[in-house]
């Protein structure tokens, strides 16, 4: 968009009233372009084989969709649960579309992301150190990758994107109490996978 709102307290706003300033100037959409789209990108990454390009393609067309129904958005739920479950519908479709997807889900992540993830599972799985090392990492990856897609993706939101069971819950539409069945399935699922890559030291 070529003209942003000067105001500097924009930056700052809850997600909810920025909403609210879009609807009645298109401009304020700029300040939620600019706080979610790294968030969103990197989403996209994490849970896509997709090249750079079209991982673009997809988030502009979820800004799209975003914007086109703002109307809709319900203010009783979080906005970043709202936009996320639309990145996740936008992904499952462009999946569904373009079968050169030879996975929908095919873990593209950092090592940082893997470390980061030992923490969090710490204490579920009694992970002694926070660093792993790197032939582990490629290990845990390689493990996480095993995992049916339901569990790898409610993984990657709670671990890695940090989302709540109750946000997790408005991204999935299922109910809080599936989600955590769910995640403890897909935990439990990958300690199995992670004895079989030799993980026993993480688990």
């Amino acid at each position: 968009m070529d003209k942003k709102p000067s105001h500097e307290n924009y930056e700052n706003m809850p997600d909810e009233q920025l909403v609210r300033l879009s609807l009645e100037n298109q401009d304020c959409f700029y300040y939620l372009i600019k706080r979610y789209e790294p968030k969103i990108l990197r989403y996209i990454k994490r849970i896509t084989n997709i090249s750079k390009e079209e991982s673009e393609d997809i988030l502009q067309e979820i800004f799209v969709k975003v914007y086109r129904n703002l109307n809709g958005f319900n203010q009783k739920l979080k906005f970043s649960s709202w936009i996320y479950r639309i990145a996740h519908n936008e992904i499952i479709n462009q999946y569904r579309k373009n079968k050169s997807y030879s996975s929908m889900i095919s873990l593209n992540i950092e090592d940082d992301d893997v470390n980061n993830m030992a923490g969090l599972f710490r204490d579920s799985f009694d992970i002694q150190d926070n660093y792993i090392s790197r032939e582990n990492t490629e290990k845990v990856r390689e493990a996480l990758e095993e995992l049916p897609d339901k569990y790898r993706e409610i993984l990657i939101l709670r671990y890695f994107e940090d989302q709540s069971y109750d946000e997790i819950s408005d991204i999935l539409r299922k109910p809080a109490g599936t989600v955590a069945t769910l995640i403890n399935r897909a935990k439990s699922n990958f300690k199995k996978i992670a004895q079989r890559h030799q993980l026993e030291s993480l688990i």
